[in-house]
């Protein structure tokens, strides 16, 4: 059976003040994602006002075998201290594309 690919729209917010801690905190984890067979489709960015999140990735895994290899990934657990620095909240929506 073919593993089914994983697409994922995330919307990440700052913490106030802490917008560059985002970026370098995202800039850090979207590069592991090559060794997990994934890839962002596509990284974009607001101005954060009005609410809206700072940021928003558009990501694909080749499988949820591979999504949940990059949650477990030792080096982005190790930056859970700058992830909570930086975001304020995260929002995971699985998507297909149309």
């Amino acid at each position: 059976m073919t593993p089914v690919t994983v697409l994922l729209c995330v919307l990440l917010w700052a913490r106030d003040g802490e917008e560059q801690t985002l970026v370098d905190y995202e800039d850090r984890v979207l590069a592991l994602l090559p060794d997990h067979g994934a890839l962002v489709r596509q990284r974009v960015r607001s101005d954060g006002g009005d609410g809206a999140p700072l940021e928003m990735h558009v990501l694909e895994f080749p499988s949820q075998a591979a999504l949940d290899a990059y949650m477990a990934d030792e080096r982005r657990v190790a930056l859970s201290a700058l992830r909570e620095r930086g975001i304020a909240r995260t929002q995971v929506l699985r998507v297909e594309a149309v």
